[in-house]
């Protein structure tokens, strides 16, 4: 038996917490707007089974912060088989959009509004500019003859900068957190931030490289891949300015360029390398953001945390 305050037996009684007022109570959880456009991540390169790895744990981040999302992956150079080429994905996304509205037309769905605006928003998976294929990206989109809005690459912003902090960690090559005192025996006195894209893509990766110097308070250069002598150049400037112990971190996402060059640049530069951005959580965050941005919504801002 109980009583309106609760069991009899007195147990405790789990009772729902009543929402706290005024402006400090918790946002509430952001959800993906019924019948939103779908993101759809455009990953450059040539597709293998690592890149859709990469690719799938970004869309997987992106999911978990906006729930409900439609994420989809088009690869640039894709095969429509096993990699699904970006303008196929759009072509896709707007028939089943369609067919959304047919069926709810033919179950006499009152008061339907034939959709329009964006079918897809299409987020480059690119951390900083390359107008060659940005390029190949707008022509797919423009290509596949669908109502798709393509956003900016995801840099620069604080969150990479963060990003490379860790790959360098990870690699020995900076320490995890300046506020601890250790040091790491093969900590780099210089980096060398490596982009792709020409001089646009070097500019746009020394601003992030301004805010990862602020965290390791060692020099940061940036230098481009592309253009030969580059990363050897400006591993000398370092060198004349009294670095002794170089690193090369690649301000790059991983699937736009080979490997073996980033391989190859570090030998011919003497830099210790950091590996790729590849699919660190910030990845999935910015591409979210570039989303959001898009269409209005405003999830609560990333911002960049110390590295533990």
């Amino acid at each position: 038996m109980s009583s309106s305050t609760g069991p009899e037996s007195g147990l405790p009684v789990r009772m729902p917490r009543p929402r706290q007022p005024g402006r400090h109570r918790r946002p509430e959880p952001l959800v993906a707007p019924e019948g939103a456009p779908a993101l759809v991540l455009a990953v450059p390169g040539v597709p293998s089974a690592a890149t859709r790895g990469l690719a799938e744990e970004v869309v997987s981040i992106a999911r978990s912060e906006l729930p409900g999302l439609d994420a989809r992956i088009g690869y640039l150079d894709g095969d429509d088989a096993e990699f699904p080429s970006l303008r196929s994905v759009l072509a896709h996304a707007a028939g089943e959009r369609t067919a959304r509205y047919e069926q709810a037309v033919a179950a006499g769905v009152e008061g339907l509004r034939e959709p329009d605006g964006p079918v897809a928003v299409v987020v480059p998976l690119l951390a900083g500019p390359d107008n060659a294929l940005l390029r190949q990206i707008r022509q797919s989109v423009n290509e596949s003859r669908v109502a798709a809005e393509l956003t900016d690459v995801l840099g620069p912003h604080p969150l990479l900068a963060e990003a490379l902090h860790v790959r360098l960690s990870e690699a020995g090559l900076a320490r995890a957190d300046r506020a601890r005192l250790f040091t790491v025996a093969t900590a780099a006195d210089g980096i060398v931030l490596a982009s792709v894209g020409g001089e646009e893509a070097v500019q746009a990766a020394g601003i992030t490289g301004m805010l990862l110097a602020a965290r390791l308070a060692v020099p940061v250069m940036a230098a481009a891949l592309d253009q030969e002598g580059s990363i050897s150049s400006v591993a000398d400037q370092l060198r004349s300015s009294g670095s002794q112990q170089l690193a090369l971190a690649p301000y790059l996402v991983g699937p736009e360029i080979d490997a073996t060059l980033l391989a190859a640049a570090a030998e011919e530069a003497g830099c210790s390398m950091a590996e790729p951005l590849g699919a660190y959580p910030a990845i999935g965050k910015l591409a979210l953001a570039k989303y959001t941005t898009a269409l209005g919504i405003a999830p609560q801002q990333a911002q960049g945390t110390p590295v533990r």
